[in-house]
């Protein structure tokens, strides 16, 4: 593998990244930050002198997407954070994509621009207004090339649909819809729509105190527009169909794992809370996240997963600690690879994990400055509990708990990934002969 590093200067809040996505051709990948901020990197074109440049990205374009606001009738500061963003698939020259905060789901078109008009009739060079009665002669105005300009402008504002926090957005595969989730409901929106969405999910009780659960996740199915799935704080993946009804509260199938009697501790309802779940590009199959495991799903069997892989079990040991610095609190999200056969997943100490499928072999590669020069070969670390550590090992003791790899992304079709590490972003690809 070798790198592409991205870096923002030393560590401002604003500056962390809060979300990885590619678009539906790996050709743009955008980040969004805690500052509100969108920055869209595109792929280089490849060159006949060059032909290894192809695969690095350098930034398209920069645009504040979200600004601070206050909630004035809860007195709430709402926060400008990108909470998601999602690519729509590419129609025209133009580029489509939604970012959500926590309240506001915000449509953003990012264009090019290489030529503009000159030659106005009631306008001079400058722009000023001219005098009609010196305009004598008829000018036909024309195109003129100007340097390439990338504009990002917002075309729909969907808001005051959600009384909490939007944790994920999906767009569905008829590409007129989409839905924004919340810790309680799910609704459906028509993208050309903004000042109403359908209601389709909602599991508030009548009484908030009989509140047991909230929804963490939910996607879209990938080419089945009216399957939908949600994950919840409780450990179960509900899959509902908007063919049974409007309102999708009675689910059509229900994926839990029955707990094992013997692990139950005081950690155990919070750590099997799912921070993420992702259909297979195929649909198939179903990937979620705990906190100490990946689990694959088959849609077509609820009782139990097809397979389960530990992430960080070395950390089973270390919860207390991890629940008094509120780290076990921490939403790892989880991403497939192109072909469905590869699992990838973050860790603490800017570790992140893969998982074959096929050969059932795993490992470990971490993301950071010191040992990721551009074009080094990633080498798998290994973490050591107890007993005797090797050399090349790191004690379970020693992992830094603040670097962590909440973020991370897989181009639609090639072995190159994206990996955010607090305010870095690193994309690593397949190393080319």
């Amino acid at each position: 593998m070798h790198l592409v590093e991205e870096d923002q200067g030393s560590c401002v809040k604003a500056d962390i990244i809060s979300t990885v996505e590619f678009n539906s051709t790996g050709e743009l990948l955008a980040t969004g930050d805690k500052g509100g901020r969108v920055v869209v990197f595109q792929r280089e074109q490849e060159s006949k002198n060059q032909p290894h440049r192809r695969g690095e990205y350098n930034v398209y374009s920069t645009f504040q997407s979200h600004e601070p606001e206050f909630d004035y009738l809860k007195s709430l500061e709402i926060e400008e954070k990108i909470n998601k963003i999602r690519w729509l698939p590419q129609q025209n020259a133009a580029y489509f994509l939604l970012s959500t905060n926590d309240k506001t789901v915000k449509l953003w078109k990012i264009s090019e621009r290489d030529k503009r008009p000159e030659g106005y009739n009631l306008k001079d060079e400058e722009g000023r207004i001219r005098d009609p009665s010196t305009i004598t002669a008829l000018r036909v105005p024309v195109m003129t090339p100007m340097d390439l300009m990338v504009d990002a402008t917002p075309r729909r504002i969907f808001s005051n649909a959600h009384t909490y926090h939007i944790n994920s957005i999906s767009v569905n595969s008829d590409y007129e819809t989409y839905m924004s989730t919340d810790d309680l409901r799910i609704n459906l929106w028509n993208l050309e729509i903004t000042n109403q969405s359908f209601n389709i999910v909602d599991i508030k009780p009548a009484n908030m105190e009989e509140l047991t659960e909230v929804i963490t996740s939910a996607e879209f199915h990938p080419n089945q527009c009216n399957t939908l799935v949600y994950s919840s704080s409780k450990g179960s993946i509900r899959l509902c169909d908007m063919r049974e009804s409007a309102l999708c509260d009675n689910h059509s199938k229900l994926f839990e794992e029955p707990e094992d009697p013997s692990n139950r501790s005081f950690f155990s309802e919070i750590i099997s809370s799912i921070s993420d779940v992702k259909f297979s590009h195929s649909g198939r199959y179903l990937m979620t996240r705990d906190y100490l495991t990946v689990k694959v799903w088959d849609v077509n069997m609820e009782n139990k997963p097809l397979e389960t892989y530990q992430v960080h079990d070395y950390l089973r040991s270390k919860l207390c600690s991890l629940y008094e610095n509120d780290c076990i609190f921490d939403k790892f999200e989880c991403v497939w690879n192109g072909t469905d056969s590869v699992l990838m997943t973050g860790s603490y100490n800017n570790f992140f994990r893969m998982f074959d499928r096929n050969t059932k072999r795993d490992v470990t590669l971490e993301a950071s400055r010191e040992n990721s020069k551009p074009r080094a070969i990633l080498k798998p670390r290994k973490v050591c509990v107890g007993g005797k550590r090797r050399k090349d090992e790191i004690s379970v003791d020693s992992l830094d708990f603040s670097k962590k790899i909440l973020h991370t992304a897989w181009h639609p079709s090639e072995n190159i990934i994206a990996v955010a590490a607090t305010n870095n972003l690193y994309i690593f690809q397949d190393k080319v002969n």
